[in-house]
């Protein structure tokens, strides 16, 4: 079946839930976020929501980093 993932259309197995994508494109349910068809999936549903053709996905990363500090906080040279 055919679905839209960030844009872009993929080939996948009939019968695939969203926990079954993420874990073959080994990815961490507790590291993204899953927007099916407009609406943010909550994890829980994640092994029971179905894939269906035509569903069009996003994932949202999170993403780690910098120093903790506000632009007003640092030094500029």
């Amino acid at each position: 079946m055919k679905v839209m993932i960030n844009g872009k259309e993929e080939q996948l197995q009939e019968g695939m839930n969203v926990a079954d994508l993420l874990a073959f494109r080994k990815i961490r349910p507790e590291m993204v976020s899953v927007e099916l068809n407009g609406a943010i999936l909550h994890r829980d549903k994640f092994g029971t929501t179905p894939l269906s053709a035509g569903d069009k996905m996003e994932f949202l990363y999170y993403m780690g980093g910098g120093t903790g500090q506000t632009w007003n906080e640092r030094e500029i040279a």
